[in-house]
Parts: structure tokens; sequence; C-alpha cells
């Protein structure tokens, strides 16, 4: 009971100086201790609190909530929020928990979780002005002042036709420095930029990155407006992709947290942990196959771990290249293999460089320029497969339908291993009968 006043205290304190804090501090409690603190907070607080949690962790605590309260605090998050934690709910208790929202709200949530995930659909925001056709400009402008305190953003106007049609965009200094008898279209922007609801994150990235747009409008097959996608959300979600594909890219689930429960890390880490497991039994395999060979002439095993070292390294280099120009949409179909044969060529380059390093190294080191023939070969072959195996992977998991950062690291890895360990101990064994 201690440990959950103290919490309580913390988490009141943090909500009114910092909430990202006390959100924090929520998270490192058990699930039952955190469901407890927010029966005890103030609904403000509470709903606070709940804005600043990680969606996974703010849905599954808004599960344990009795039904009453779980629905009070959903009323308290904008509908696109609303949305995000409903996603990362159990499916019988979202349903449950949207059959008693009002309607209106339970409609929009639903119209959100239509749209695939990391869409402008998924990302866009209600929070938008827009005015009907017909209006003067001083009329526009009288309105603009009274929303000037609101919490409306005022970076751009839209304007529609009675249909709710995007049919322009006004600029403030055009805006008010025309005759306040004259028509809004008269001096609004006819050429507007708009997206799709389905448009990606990939392509509204590359749009933010081109046009440098505080906001794009999202609009229907009928050009209706149906919300404005701001930078913040593109800045949002890209930084939280980032950090997920860091996760993934290493075999670690993309929802587990610092502070996430034992558990929870233990059952998201294990499966990949296996199947790294069993890939390093593979290179192990290869290595066996040289075992005899190895015990005869120990010095080769002083070699392998710095080939296939220098083989994942330089292939990490490649993936990490390759995967920011498919976020960034830098590369497409028609340019894929040109990048192939360029990271080939770059792996043979380097490779050429570091493999004449390592032969004069072990030349030196061992007294054997054979060996340091043998290594500076093998260390060509590994950095060229590193270079295709570290653009192709990638390449080939979008092709395939999966995210292109989900464990390629390990995939990666278990290449450049195997290709490290079999070139060298191949060479060794072809070259034995001047080895021994």
């Amino acid at each position: 009971m201690k440990k959950i006043e103290a919490a309580l205290a913390v988490i009141k304190h943090f909500i009114q100086t910092d909430p990202s804090r006390a959100a924090e501090a929520l998270d490192t409690l058990e699930p039952a201790d955190a469901v407890r603190i927010l029966q005890l907070l103030p609904e403000p607080a509470a709903a606070a609190a709940l804005k600043n949690l990680q969606p996974l962790k703010a849905g599954r605590l808004l599960a344990r909530l009795p039904a009453q309260q779980a629905i009070a605090l959903v009323q308290r998050l904008s509908p696109r929020h609303a949305a995000i934690v409903f996603s990362h709910m159990p499916e019988k208790t979202a349903k449950r928990l949207a059959a008693l929202l009002p309607q209106e709200l339970a409609a929009a949530i639903a119209e959100t979780l239509s749209y695939p995930l990391q869409s402008a659909g998924r990302l866009m925001h209600g929070d938008f002005l827009s005015f009907r056709a017909g209006l003067r400009v001083e009329e526009v402008i009288s309105r603009l002042r009274q929303l000037a305190h609101g919490q409306v953003p005022l970076s751009y106007c839209y304007v529609v036709d009675e249909a709710d049609k995007l049919v322009g965009v006004l600029n403030m200094r055009d805006l008010l420095l025309a005759e306040g008898s004259a028509p809004v279209e008269s001096v609004m922007i006819t050429k507007v930029l708009k997206v799709s609801p389905f448009a990606d994150r990939e392509e509204l990235v590359a749009l933010f990155a081109k046009k440098h747009f505080l906001t794009v409008p999202v609009a229907d097959n009928d050009g209706k407006l149906l919300g404005v996608v701001p930078t913040s959300s593109i800045i949002a979600s890209t930084e939280e992709e980032a950090s997920e594909d860091i996760q993934i890219l290493f075999g670690a689930s993309a929802e587990e947290r610092a502070f996430s429960s034992t558990w929870f890390k233990i059952t998201r880490r294990l499966p990949w942990l296996t199947i790294n497991l069993a890939t390093v039994f593979l290179a192990g395999a290869v290595v066996a196959l040289f075992e005899g060979l190895i015990a005869r002439v120990a010095v080769l095993a002083v070699f392998l771990p710095i080939i296939a070292g220098q083989g994942g390294n330089a292939g990490t280099q490649t993936l990490s290249v390759v995967i920011r120009g498919m976020l960034m949409r830098e590369i497409a179909p028609a340019n894929a293999w040109h990048l192939v044969k360029t990271e080939v060529l770059v792996g043979l380059a380097n490779g050429f460089a570091t493999g004449v390093m390592t032969a004069l190294a072990a030349w030196l080191w061992k007294g054997s320029p054979l060996i340091g023939l043998i290594a500076g070969l093998s260390m060509i072959i590994t950095m060229v497969a590193a270079g295709l195996s570290g653009a192709l992977i990638p390449l080939t998991m979008k092709r395939l339908g999966y995210d292109p950062a989900h464990s390629s690291g390990i995939f990666l890895t278990t290449v450049t291993d195997i290709t490290g360990f079999f070139s060298f101990l191949g060479l060794a064994w072809l070259l034995r009968a001047h080895l021994m």
C-alpha cells in the first residue's frame, strides 16, 4: 500500500508539471498497480497520464479498468488517439467498450481504424479551419479573430464548397492584404496539394521533406476534406518507427520499452533468440566441417572471428543505408538492381583494401605469407557477400510483404559468418599441403 501511495504522489506531481514523466512513472509499475493508481487519480489527471503512455500500455490498462471508468477516460482523448489505443486492446474488449461509447465518437474511432497502419488516415487530425466558398474576406478575418485564443491551429485555412469538397487554401498574408468585401475565392490558392487517407507514411515523409509544409490536407476520392496531417505527427511517427526499427532489426519487439515487465521482455525476445541460436549452429556446422584441419593448423582459428566480424560490420553499414533509402522512398523497383550492383562494388573495393591490410597483418604477426594470402582473399569474398546480402535481404523482405527491418541483422550475420568461415577454411583446405 505504501508503494501505491508513494507512486500516486509522484504521478500526481508530475501530471501537474510534466505529464510525460508521469506516464514514465506509471509505466514502471506492474499492470495491477498501475490500474489501481488510475482508479485513485482524479479523472482529468488519469486522462492526462493515459495520453502520454505508449498506446500498447494505455490499451492494456484501459482494458483492466471498470467499463464506465474506461469510457469516461476514452471520451477525454481525441478520436484519433482513442483509435490508436483501441487498436492495442484485445478485440473483444475493444468491441465491448465501443458499444458503450457515444455514437459519434464510436463512428469516428471506427473510421480511423478502417485505414491502414501508418497511413494518412491514421495520422490525420480533425483540428483544422475551413470556410465555405462565398464568404467575404472581412467575414473570414472576423471569425479568425474569434478563434485566435482557441485550440484550433491557425497555420492554414481551407475553403470548401457546400459538399465539403476542398477547393482552395488561404494564405494569411494574402487574406490580410485583400479588400474586405472581396470573396475568398478571389484570394485563395486553387492548386492545393492534398493526399489520400490511404497514402502511406513513407509517401508523407517524402512529401514533407520536399515541400516543407506545416500541414497537408487529407481528402477522399470525392475531394471531401477529412482532416490534416501536421508535421508534428509525421515527426513523431518517424521517430517511433525509427526506434522500433532499431529494436526489430536486432530481434527485439517493437512494443518493448525499457521498463516493460520481465515476462513481456522474455516472451518477445526468446523466439528471435531461438532463431538466432539456430543460425549460429549453421555457422558452427561450417566450422565443424574443417575440424580436423583446424586441429592440425590451430593458427587458423585466430582469424575466424576477425573475418566474420569485419563482414558483419560491413553488412550492417549497407543494411542501414538501404533501410533508410527505403524509408525515404529513394529506392524503387526500377533502381533496386542498380543499388545492389553498387553495394557489391563498394564491398569489393572495401574488401580489397581491408584484405590487403589483413594479409600484411597476418604475415607480420604469424610469419606466414600463405596465411596472409588466405586471410586477405577470404576478407574480399566476405566483404562482397556482406554488400550483396546487406542490400538483398531488406529488398527481398519488402518484396515478400514483410517489414524490411524485421530482424534483418540476424539473417545478415548468418550470411557473413557462414561466408567468412567457409571461404577462409575452404581456401586453407585447398592449400593444406603448403600449410602443414
